[in-house]
């Protein structure tokens, strides 16, 4: 554990050295950071690519940088190099988690696969992050947020819903598997704890996202024979869409029974029958149910629909886009958003979804410059004693 824990957080005391880059791995430990955890950015001499690809108040320091790597320092080494290789050892030898989202071979080529690292420190939580599991025949195959989208059958199942195959508007992939590394790592450290003994732990995107797409949609083909094809019919029917109303469009789902029967009962619709009235029947028929919904709602306001759907209970919401995010009354509400003085001023990020009574998380600081914290690290763990300072780029603030 860390002799200084630089947060509060339920992960205070606990340093993570960073190998990764883009968003899946660099998700996942700006959790970890805004959890308290030292997190220490390894970054190649031109700094992770995600600097670059976005807009920005200053070059290398793009929007969706900033967000997923705040609150980490970040130093530069060149893992070509000899000097470079000893510094990360060093760092690695005081680590709690190392986490990298490199190839395995590549990984290996260098000399940092688990077993050479458990070696220097066997109590070390080792987290790979693949684009797929290096067990199976696609392992050294490239993987981005887009091509598993559609390796998993997520734009085929959008193809289902909307007519044509298309990717959602979201880097989901990414960000499912940085959860997902985040939810490994941390059991790994909650083993740790209660045994002293580290692990490697894997995480591949496109397993992540099989697991993912199957929760639901495995449906009749889990069992032995198949029920039917692999596939939840309620999601991917075409009337599924947001309602239009008689002056815009509403989201409203009267799912249940208790809902369905206030809905009936309020509204009165023409075409309500006692051949609807279980959720069993209506998923029988879910695709007409919607189309049915979606000639009563423009009959009405987007606000009327709003007011009577919430008096009723029934979930409701208004469409709204990003921008509108940042201005919404309930996140204001509820603290949300947490502003950060950085050297390119103030910084509004979107904060901490989760609360602890006793240990909460917050975002740690700002996003590092590139190699930033390269002289505090250095003189944190040594390094000038084993010749790696020459190797290490940038100023310390």
């Amino acid at each position: 554990m860390d002799e200084k824990p630089r947060g509060a957080g339920p992960l205070s005391g606990v340093r993570v050295i960073d190998l990764t880059s883009m968003v899946f791995g660099p998700y996942a430990t700006q959790i970890m950071a805004d959890m308290g955890a030292d997190v220490i950015k390894v970054e190649p001499p031109g700094g992770d690519a995600t600097r670059y690809i976005s807009v920005a108040p200053t070059p290398g320091m793009a929007g969706v940088f900033v967000n997923v790597n705040r609150g980490k320092r970040s130093i530069v080494l060149d893992l070509q190099s000899a000097e470079g290789k000893a510094a990360l050892w060093a760092l690695l030898e005081r680590a709690d988690v190392f986490i990298h989202s490199m190839r395995s071979k590549a990984i290996a080529r260098l000399g940092f696969d688990y077993a050479a690292v458990a070696a220097i420190n066997p109590s070390i939580v080792y987290t790979n992050c693949y684009g797929y599991g290096r067990k199976g025949p696609e392992r050294d195959q490239p993987a981005y947020d887009d091509t598993i989208q559609a390796e998993c059958g997520l734009t085929a199942v959008q193809g289902m819903l909307t007519g044509e195959a298309s990717y959602v508007g979201t880097i989901v992939a990414d960000k499912v598997a940085g959860l997902t590394a985040l939810y490994a790592t941390t059991m790994a450290l909650f083993h740790r704890e209660r045994t002293g003994q580290g692990q490697e732990v894997e995480i591949g995107m496109f397993e992540t996202m099989a697991s993912f797409m199957l929760v639901e949609h495995a449906n009749g083909a889990m069992f032995d024979p198949p029920l039917g094809p692999a596939c939840y019919p309620r999601v991917v029917a075409a009337n599924r869409r947001p309602y239009r109303t008689r002056d815009g469009q509403v989201s409203a789902l009267i799912y249940n029974d208790k809902h369905w029967a206030l809905f009936v009962e309020a509204v009165k619709p023409a075409w309500a029958s006692e051949a609807f009235a279980t959720l069993g029947q209506r998923a029988q028929h879910i695709d007409r149910i919607y189309g049915l919904l979606a000639e009563t709602f423009l009959t009405r306001t987007t606000q009327e629909w709003l007011d009577l759907l919430r008096k009723l209970g029934i979930p409701a919401a208004p469409l709204r886009t990003p921008d509108e995010l940042l201005r919404n009354p309930h996140l204001e509400a509820v603290g949300f958003f947490e502003t950060i003085e950085t050297r390119r001023g103030k910084v509004r990020f979107p904060g901490v979804p989760t609360t602890f009574s006793a240990t909460p998380g917050k975002v740690a600081g700002p996003a590092p410059e590139l190699g930033e914290h390269t002289q505090q690290v250095r003189e944190e763990f040594g390094l000038d004693a084993i010749g790696a300072a020459a190797l290490l780029t940038g100023s310390d603030t």
